[in-house]
């Protein structure tokens, strides 16, 4: 059996990630701001289409990382929401309810994974969370973004939430700025599974379906409208995705796959490069952020998350941006 290609992408993106760090390095400049005609034998047209003759990626980049992003944060399907759902506490240090982690990191921007196969379920979870936002700081301008990881059975099955959330949550539907691959990622052979109608309502990003700009050119077909990038796919898939993104004026989110320490940083960086990126996904400080120690010394604002924002204008060094830390050190100096 074949090693999937999506596998394989996240296999080599460590060692690609190298390449552009070493490359922007050795020319003392960010690595972002090579990307041109400059530093590059060919254009975009060589790995997307002529439309691209003459572009290069950094045509579509930012000249500058932003000053800051606002987080997004993840709900997860097993995540307490408020002390009630807590049978037994692990007092170690670290928020363990959302209602917690609202009030520690200011977070405004919620990422809530759901079912796609409950629909009762799913609404209540989403009606939930947007009543513990509006106790916690009804002012703050909450945003929303829903993952249902592929379970919807079919288009009907978004959209009768979505009835149902209109109705029952006004402010849920209102603040929802995107939704996530709803269905299964296999766009060739099921081609019943559209999004054209969820997509008149919300952004519909492809995800685990977007691994080259074919699957990119066939998803628009299938009624998607954005495109979730992850810098673990590879920095120069990204690149391309994100230029096409842009040329098709898709709507452009970077999602991290709980990336910890140089990594995070890594997803940080690029996110910080697409204009029309306005939020960074890092759940890595939920969920493991022992793995982020040793960087806290130089970027600690990166990973402590004050105003539910983090401060991506650090990330304008040379290379990807950042100074990667040894594995197995818990400071800059290994001490």
């Amino acid at each position: 059996e074949p090693i999937p290609k999506l596998a394989a992408m996240l296999a080599a993106s460590p060692l690609e990630a190298a390449i552009h760090d070493a490359f922007g390095r050795l020319h003392g400049r960010n690595s972002f701001d090579l990307m041109s005609a400059e530093f590059l034998n060919e254009d975009l047209s060589s790995y997307l289409n002529e439309e691209f003759v003459g572009k290069y990626p950094v045509d579509y980049l930012s000249e500058k990382p932003k000053a800051t992003m606002p987080l997004y944060h993840l709900v997860g399907a097993l995540d307490p929401l408020s002390g009630q759902d807590i049978k037994s506490r692990l007092d170690d240090g670290y928020p363990e309810t959302l209602e917690e982690w609202l009030q520690s990191d200011g977070i405004s921007h919620l990422k809530i994974k759901l079912a796609g196969n409950n629909i009762d379920w799913d609404v209540g979870r989403i009606v939930e969370v947007t009543r513990i936002c509006e106790a916690v700081a009804p002012e703050r301008n909450w945003k929303l973004s829903f993952d249902f990881n592929e379970q919807c059975p079919n288009e009907d099955y978004v959209l009768d939430l979505l009835e149902r959330i209109e109705r029952l949550s006004r402010q849920s539907f209102d603040r929802l700025q995107y939704i996530e691959q709803p269905t299964p990622r296999d766009l060739t052979t099921r081609t019943e599974m559209t999004v054209h109608r969820i997509s008149r309502l919300r952004p519909v990003v492809i995800d685990e379906s977007l691994t080259d700009f074919a699957s990119l050119r066939l998803a628009r077909q299938r009624g998607y409208t954005g495109v979730a990038l992850k810098a673990c796919k590879g920095q120069s898939e990204a690149l391309l995705m994100g230029a096409a993104a842009s040329h098709y004026k898709m709507f452009t989110c970077v999602q991290d796959l709980t990336c910890i320490g140089g990594s995070f940083l890594h997803s940080a960086s690029l996110a910080s490069r697409l204009p029309k990126v306005a939020a960074i996904e890092g759940n890595g400080r939920q969920y493991c952020p022992v793995g982020n120690e040793a960087y806290m010394q130089q970027y600690a604002p990166m990973f402590r998350v004050r105003y539910g924002t983090i401060p991506t204008e650090l990330l304008d060094g040379p290379g990807l941006g950042f100074d990667w830390q040894p594995l197995g050190t818990d400071s800059p100096s290994g001490e």
